[in-house]
């Protein structure tokens, strides 16, 4: 597959919700490795800024992942990971982790935008995002929505104009 070359315009800023990419190896069948993804956005010259956002918790795992990732060049943000008590079979309490950074990558791209940065790209599918999106759109802003095949809410899919979406396994880089 031959490499695809996204077409920034002006200067340019990365959001990579860990958690909605970290999900994508279930329909893509292999992880996105952090690290090829990071080399592969820092080659467009455009790129300033890449933010990851993931959550924290007491698992070690975690931790080495977030001290790794902001080594590498990351601009991390974090916040402790909710446990949400989702069932009780037998006794036996089950709890789902969650952890969202909606409001956090908002507020950071209203911050970028007073820095006067141009293009937006944002890994993650979640259909939250509509109303930054039409937001950013309506500045004339470039928007780019990087997804797996599947995860792209119906709200960002019915966005139909000023807005640039790629499913990631199309991109023909190795970041797997």
């Amino acid at each position: 597959m031959e490499r695809f070359k996204l077409k920034l315009k002006g200067k340019a800023c990365v959001f990579v919700d860990w958690a909605n990419v970290y999900g994508w190896r279930k329909s893509l069948k292999r992880e996105v490795n952090p690290r090829k993804l990071y080399h592969y956005l820092k080659s467009y010259r455009e790129i300033r800024l890449i933010g990851l956002y993931h959550g924290t918790d007491e698992h070690k795992k975690s931790k080495q992942f977030l001290k790794s990732m902001k080594q590498l060049g990351y601009k991390t943000t974090t916040k402790p990971v909710k446990y949400i008590l989702v069932a009780e079979i037998a006794g036996k309490k089950i709890y789902r982790r969650k952890c969202d950074f909606d409001m956090e990558i908002c507020i950071d791209v209203h911050k970028l935008l007073q820095r006067n940065f141009e293009s937006f790209i944002f890994l993650t599918g979640d259909g939250d995002f509509e109303p930054l999106y039409k937001l950013l759109i309506e500045l004339k802003k470039q928007v780019i929505v990087i997804y797996a095949h599947g995860h792209l809410g119906r709200e960002i899919w019915n966005i139909k104009r000023r807005i640039y979406k790629k499913a990631i396994d199309t991109l023909g880089v190795d970041i797997f």
